[in-house]
């Protein structure tokens, strides 16, 4: 049966009525459609931009496609109608059209340097195997990969790029050959510069980007996504590695003191952002609403920019159509104004992924 919905429609700001028809959207009325919202606020459904649901809390993979289903539904009843899935070490992709599950971008598995990540999670390899080791899981995703850009170099005691500089140059360049596009996990200064300047297409975290990188991503359009939800724990990091490694703590805390201002700048001078909360692992699922609140009230982010940044302009970057002729059947709709007061992207009142209706 098609459905129909009545609102406010964002970010147009106008009252509209929309019929869903499958899965798709049309604004051309549609005789016996039942009307499953009249009133309140519409926006395309939520997005996750860094997420995985392929790790489970704690951090271990996930074993079977029935775990992956419980956190996607987690992520949905939350709002969360699109997910970009930043790596998984569990291989789903006959999740991707599930009728009740968000719709998945997916990497395949993390691209990382031996025994300098999180254990079982990414495919660990030397210098001579990562361009190869990109097309592979280029392959294994539909649409992204996932490098990892740093991590705790033990022998130094801090924060150091995962491999060499061509090397990670020549990563983004293998991404791109494969015709998809390369996030990268980065939080120290060193690497960051060396991915953006590579031409990565999205930056996950940032914590070390500088003024200059901020106006390259801009002008190049590289997307950051800042989980800021994920950079609250760099106080718990830090307490658990200072009696090894106090230089690294010291250097963690630092990064996350000033994140707030980085991202900031970011927005101001023009670099894509995205809401992703880095669920799986040692965030839970279902935070996006948080990670929304902590860039408009720590990052300054007026609420209607952190809105496209979870919603519209989210989904459209994904690949996603939102609420236009011939677009997706998904919504989630507001029983008040979320531009007003940002806490209500926490309560919403009807939420319709793939034209059926989930609350």
């Amino acid at each position: 049966m098609a459905l129909h919905v009545r609102g406010v429609f964002l970010p147009d700001d106008e009252v509209r009525d929309v019929w869903l028809v499958g899965d798709r959207v049309t604004f051309e009325p549609v005789p016996g459609a039942e009307t499953v919202a009249d009133g309140g606020y519409v926006l395309p459904g939520l997005t996750d931009a860094h997420c995985h649901i392929g790790i489970a809390r704690g951090g271990a993979p996930i074993t079977s496609l029935d775990q992956a289903r419980e956190l996607a539904r987690i992520d949905r009843d939350a709002g969360v109608l699109a997910i970009r899935d930043a790596g998984s070490p569990y291989p789903y992709p006959e999740l991707e059209d599930e009728p009740d599950l968000p719709r998945l971008a997916r990497a395949g598995r993390h691209v990382a340097p031996p025994k300098r990540y999180l254990r079982d999670i990414g495919v660990e390899v030397g210098a001579a195997e990562v361009a190869a080791t990109v097309a592979a899981q280029a392959a294994a995703g539909n649409g992204w990969v996932k490098l990892v850009g740093d991590w705790i170099d033990r022998g130094v005691g801090d924060l150091a790029p995962a491999w060499d500089a061509d090397t990670l140059t020549a990563a983004v360049a293998a991404a791109h050959a494969a015709g998809v596009r390369a996030a990268v996990h980065t939080f120290s200064e060193s690497a960051v510069e060396i991915m953006v300047r590579a031409g990565v297409d999205s930056v996950e975290h940032g914590t070390g980007l500088s003024p200059d990188l901020i106006d390259l991503m801009a002008r190049q359009g590289t997307a950051l996504v800042p989980t800021m939800i994920n950079i609250r724990t760099f106080g718990h990091i830090a307490e658990q590695a200072r009696p090894k490694f106090p230089g690294y703590a010291d250097h963690m805390l630092a990064l996350r003191d000033r994140f707030p201002d980085v991202v900031r700048a970011a927005h101001e001078a023009g670099v894509p952002i995205y809401v992703g909360t880095d669920a799986g692992g040692g965030i839970d699922h279902g935070l996006a609403a948080e990670e929304m609140l902590l860039l408009h009230e720590q990052a300054g982010m007026a609420a209607e920019d952190v809105l496209a940044a979870a919603s519209w302009r989210a989904r459209e970057w994904l690949g996603f159509p939102g609420l236009v002729e011939g677009g997706l059947a998904d919504l989630v709709v507001y029983p008040e104004d979320p531009r007003r007061d940002l806490r209500v992207v926490r309560w919403p009142s009807r939420i319709v992924l793939r034209g059926r209706v989930v609350r």
